[in-house]
């Protein structure tokens, strides 16, 4: 975390090491948390899933579509942004997020993406395109555990709200 302005020492506390601002702050934030999910980490909530989620996404001018791909014990495979869009909208394809999910042997899967605008309210598009993808890998036998809206620092749970 040196290149931040921010050293950890063998306690885990950090140090200033330069005058830092507020991107090499949100930068070392993101660090840190990649750190806390990465492979084999479990995602036992929504809240956590969310915490991750906001760190990623929030921060984006533009949509993408992110999948957590999950083993049979809901740790955590991989995380990928598997598709970009633009300020309002991201096409997405049911097709690919099923490959992806095969050839990392997933059990199963938390959707997010992200609404620059901070509406965190889920669109007619967004409950259709998760519809498409949880038959779609219900075909193939992964679950679909959430999906997430990140708008700002405001997430959406599909699950939470029954959606799902």
């Amino acid at each position: 975390m040196k290149s931040h302005g921010f050293i950890k020492d063998t306690d885990g506390f950090y140090t200033i090491s330069r005058a830092v601002n507020q991107n090499d702050i949100l930068s070392a934030a993101r660090e840190i948390l990649n750190r806390r999910f990465k492979r084999g980490t479990p995602i036992s909530n929504a809240k956590a899933s969310s915490e991750y989620l906001i760190s990623q996404l929030s921060h984006l001018e533009h949509e993408v579509f992110m999948l957590i791909f999950l083993d049979n014990s809901h740790h955590i495979i991989r995380s990928e942004i598997m598709f970009r869009g633009t300020i309002d909208g991201a096409s997405v394809y049911p097709r690919e997020c099923v490959k992806r999910a095969l050839a990392l042997n997933s059990a199963a899967i938390i959707m997010s993406h992200n609404h620059p605008s901070g509406n965190n309210t889920p669109s007619l598009a967004d409950k259709e395109i998760t519809k498409r993808i949880s038959s779609a890998m219900d075909t193939v036998d992964i679950r679909v555990l959430d999906h997430i809206i990140v708008a700002g620092t405001q997430t959406y749970s599909f699950a939470e709200h029954g959606l799902l």
